[in-house]
């Protein structure tokens, strides 16, 4: 009795306490975890009998044991590992007809030689296919080194890339504010409703979210979209606006033709009732403008209307619920030759294939004035939608003349514009020349600005559905980028990456601090200064990297040019070096700036 009232603990916790046969305590550690206590408790129990303990204190120690097992369960025991095969991929034959169908398609154009360009769309194609056909599974983690890179469709930008990205948005800027534009942000995510039933069979391209608290959410595809919620919730009836920011696209990515996945886009729009075809021929002049300025060489801006095709449609026998479906094909022949479209309007979409001849006839013409005039007086006049068209489109041309970019516009009936959101006007630039890369190889980048009218759009969002005539153009500055980049590379020319104005040298030792006293006066003063963080740099280094970095003026100092209240400025290209007095330096800095600006 009086052994196990000394066993009993003083003390709260479940400490096992147990007594030795010498007479020695055993105190096992305190744990938390259930399986340790009962492996501590079965050490105690062994023990006991290792020291031929009393069998009553043994008898209690192997019931607390067994309680300890009873409260662990039966179960916390770890069940079996089974491993199970994963279920075979139900076969779909009709996809695997596609496939097969797209491979002989690919093959043949290899057999034919095709342009390279005809054969990476089917290429694309066929890609696409068989993932749909054989969903990758998910990925397993997997040990090893990081490998860096980044992500699919995106890219890293150098300084000297940035240097020429910074001009070109600089001249869109003010081009964009020459026509009276003011700016505005919106989200780079929206929620996925106000993004879906907009873009067509593009909608598939959109980029979804993971669920943010209730959210369904959606990276945004285009700015176009988010300007026609933006109007519709703040009642905007009147605007002109810019917008600079990035958009993103599940797309088959290339990047020497400038089709990523993260990219820039930058849109001029006009939102407001007015007369025909005013607001709609400055978008137009925009575009010729923002080309003109860059160096990619001569381009051709192709116009038509919606209302055109859609009475293209009419008359050819295509029922009205086939017109998007039809229209989005339409658009694929700036890529793929009439034979292929053809076969997709009649075998994927089912449309009958004398009305495919009768829509190919029309969208095979291309012209001015005359071709307005010829079709005026055909039978697609019959058609009410197409008649407005061809007399906007007339409007239209007469006033991209008076604007001065009516040679670079041509009326092209196979311009289609495959988002569902255009309702007039649409217009779609293209690059003439055969632009080449450093290696001799043709770069395609496409249509490197596009638009139109969408004047329903701001109405899908409007809880009263009132609508907002707006008008608008895309450039796609990445395409330019692309172009841009192999001009500068086969040029071989340089780039400044800084615009550093003034480069403060000191030409002796311990002058540090009275550069950074030059320096101070010279930010103050508002000019784009730097010098050396090394406190006793070498003259020779100095000067070298003004040369380097494109820096055309230096401040020299000396001992004596401080004693005398002087500084020298020293042209870098030339070399020639003038005193001046010290309270002037900025004046005259200023002054040699203004007298070359090409030194800037």
């Amino acid at each position: 009795m009086l052994l196990r009232k000394f066993l009993k603990p003083s003390f709260p916790a479940r400490t096992l306490l147990a007594k030795s046969w010498s007479g020695n305590l055993i105190f096992p550690k305190m744990t938390n975890s259930i399986e340790d206590r009962i492996k501590e408790q079965g050490d105690v129990v062994r023990k006991l009998k290792a020291d031929k303990a009393a069998k009553e204190v043994i008898q209690e120690e192997v019931a607390k044991l067994k309680a300890l097992k009873l409260e662990l369960g039966p179960e916390s025991k770890p069940a079996p590992v089974v491993k199970v095969k994963p279920a075979p991929k139900p076969a779909n034959p009709e996809m695997e007809a596609k496939v097969k169908e797209q491979g002989d398609l690919v093959r043949k154009l290899k057999a034919e030689k095709a342009s390279k360009e005809v054969i990476d769309e089917a290429v694309v194609k066929l890609k696409a296919l068989k993932l749909e056909l054989n969903p990758p599974s998910a990925p397993q983690p997997q040990g090893g080194k990081l490998i860096l890179k980044t992500a699919k469709g995106t890219r890293d930008y150098q300084p000297t890339q940035m240097a020429v990205r910074e001009k070109v948005f600089s001249k869109i800027v003010e081009t964009f504010k020459r026509h009276g534009a003011e700016t505005i942000d919106t989200p780079v995510f929206e929620l996925k409703d106000v993004l879906t039933g907009k873009y067509g069979e593009d909608s598939k391209l959109i980029y979804d979210l993971a669920d943010q608290g209730g959210e369904i959410l959606a990276l945004r595809y285009d700015l176009t979209v988010p300007f026609a919620r933006y109007c519709a919730m703040n009642k905007i009836s009147n605007i002109k606006r810019y917008h600079m920011a990035k958009v993103y696209r599940r797309d088959n990515p290339s990047i020497a033709r400038g089709r990523l996945r993260e990219f820039y886009q930058c849109d001029f729009d006009i939102a407001g009732a007015y007369d025909a075809m005013i607001p709609d021929a400055e978008c137009v002049k925009i575009v010729q403008e923002i080309l003109s300025s860059v160096d990619v060489g001569p381009f051709v801006i192709k116009v038509n209307h919606r209302g055109i095709l859609d009475g293209i449609f009419e008359v050819c026998g295509v029922k009205e619920d086939m017109f998007r479906t039809i229209c989005s094909s339409v658009d694929k022949l700036d890529k793929s030759p009439w034979d292929e479209v053809k076969k997709e309007m009649t075998d994927e979409k089912g449309l009958d294939e004398a009305a495919a001849d009768r829509i190919g006839e029309y969208v095979r013409m291309s012209g001015g004035d005359e071709l307005i005039e010829k079709l005026l007086g055909s039978k697609l006049a019959e058609s009410k939608s197409a008649k407005q068209g061809l007399e906007d489109m007339r409007l239209l041309l007469r006033y991209c003349s008076l604007y001065g970019c009516g040679e670079v516009v041509s009326f092209d009936l196979s311009l289609a514009r495959g988002l569902d959101y255009y309702t007039g006007v649409i217009y779609e630039a293209v690059l003439c020349g055969e632009a080449k890369d450093d290696a001799g190889e043709e770069i395609s980048v496409g249509s490197v600005a596009g638009g139109g009218r969408y004047d329903g759009l701001v109405g899908m969002f409007d809880p009263k559905g009132r609508s907002v005539p707006c008008v608008g153009v895309s450039i796609g500055i990445e395409r330019l980028f692309s172009i841009m980049e192999a001009n500068l590379a086969k040029k071989n020319a340089k780039s400044r990456t800084v615009d550093t104005q003034v480069f403060v040298i000191s030409a002796q030792k311990n002058l540090a601090e009275e550069r950074m006293k030059v320096v101070q006066e010279l930010w103050t003063g508002d000019v784009r200064t730097e010098h050396s963080y090394k406190k006793n740099p070498k003259m020779l280094n100095q000067l070298q990297y003004c040369e380097d970095n494109g820096i055309p003026l230096a401040v020299v100092l000396g001992e004596s040019e401080i004693a005398g209240g002087i500084v020298k400025l020293r042209d870098i290209v030339t070399r020639a070096e003038v005193e001046v007095k010290r309270e002037e330096m900025v004046e005259a800095i200023r002054s040699r700036l203004s007298i070359n600006p090409q030194i800037d």
